[in-house]
Order: C-alpha cells, then structure tokens, then sequence
C-alpha cells in the first residue's frame, strides 16, 4: 500500500525540489493558517481568510495547469482522480465567493466558513494519501524536480482570488492565467494599500478594486476561459 507523502522523508519524496515536497509545504501553511483561523470574527477573520485565499488559490491553480494533466497521463485512472480533486477545487471557488458577498452577522456565514474548511482538510488528505503517492510510483526523482520547478513559477504568476466560472482544466485556464493574475494581484495591492491609507482616501481605493474585480469578472465569463471544462466544476 503507497504511503502518504506526509509520512515520507524529504529524501524520499526526491529532495527538496521536488514537487511533492513543495506541495507539502504549502499543506503545512494552510494547516497553519486553518488553526489561526478557528474562533476568529471581524476583522481578524477577514485577514487570516485572506492569507488562505493568497495561498489556496495559487497554489489549485498551479496544480491544475502542471500536474493534473500530468497525472492523466501517467495513470489509467488519472482522469478520475483528478476529477475529484477539481471538483473540490470549484467548491472551495464558489464557498469563498459565497463569503464574499456575506456580513459578518449573516447566519449563513458560520455554515458556509465550517463547509470550506472541511473541503479544504479533505483535498489535502486525498492529494497526500491518495494521488501523489501514485504520481511518485510513475515518475522518478529527477522527473519530481523538474515538474516542481514548473510548478513553482506557475503558481508565483497565478491568481490569487477564487474565479468559479474560470475551466479548472486547459486551455481555459491557461489562457485565462495572464489577465486573472495580473488583475488579482493588483487588487491584492490595492487592498492592502486601503487597509493602510487614511480614512479618506479608502474609497477611491475601493471604487478602483472593484474595477479591478468587474474586469476580472468580464475575462473569467469570455468563452475561451471556459474551454476544456467539465460539467462536475462547471458553473
């Protein structure tokens, strides 16, 4: 029976490089920040949430654009697994869209925040326990490394912000990639800009985040972002 990458040394997931090792320490962080986020409300909530949403985001994005297609090729039943673990990607998408749009005193909020970690624990189980012990058995350790290298920039240019209408599969998201990141990463520094800026000037802060945000909304609904999707993440 394969072992779990979080019971493996670093040596055997191929060495520091490698893209299982590199998963897992994301893994590692988001647990991290799951704790930090647990009993918080207001405005501390809102911060820790946004650091899971900088990390979730890039990090889904890259997998789906550089190992799920990976995946199936390597394996007979790649397709299946990968599946699964899209569509676990596209709730964690719609939850935080969901929250998005909920005040903090929302009845909804609660449900919707404990639903998110749940997907959140259960796509790190069934990435660490199930499909990267698969990947391991098919590819050597050289091949490990160099697909962590492509990761790795894949998910320092990615998105940082949940797009659910976005495919979770190629070309879509691939062509989608460009302009989402661009536009979500200058609302990440417009955002933080606000949160510093005097009282006065946050507004136009604001009115040009949501700017940002209508133009994101405009790439993620053009056709071609939708290619190569599949009516399980579909929306």
């Amino acid at each position: 029976m394969s072992r779990s990458i979080a019971d493996q040394s670093v040596e055997e997931l191929g060495g520091p490089g490698s893209v299982l090792v590199r998963q897992r320490r994301d893994h590692v962080q988001l647990d991290r920040l799951l704790h930090q986020l647990d009993g918080t409300t207001g405005r501390a909530q809102e911060e820790v949430l946004t650091r899971i949403d900088r990390l979730v985001f890039s990090h889904a994005f890259a997998e789906e654009s550089v190992l799920w297609p990976v995946m199936r090729r390597v394996l007979p039943d790649g397709e299946e697994l990968t599946l699964r673990i899209e569509e676990e990607h596209q709730e964690v998408n719609e939850l935080v869209s969901e929250l998005e749009t909920l005040g903090h005193d929302d009845p909804r909020r609660a449900q919707r925040l404990s639903r998110l970690v749940e997907v959140l624990n259960e796509d790190v189980r069934d990435e660490e326990d199930v499909l990267f012990p698969r990947l391991q058995e098919r590819l050597g350790h050289d091949e490990l490394r160099a697909l962590g290298r492509r990761w790795d920039v894949v998910r320092r240019i990615s998105p940082t912000r949940p797009h659910p209408t976005v495919s979770r599969r190629p070309p879509g998201n691939v062509l989608s990639a460009l302009p989402l990141s661009v536009l979500d990463r200058s609302r990440d520094v417009v955002d933080a800009a606000v949160r510093r800026a005097p009282a006065r000037l946050a507004p136009v802060g604001r009115l040009v985040s949501q700017g940002l945000a209508g133009l994101a909304g405009l790439v993620e609904r053009t056709p071609p972002a939708r290619r190569g999707d599949r009516p399980p993440t579909s929306r």
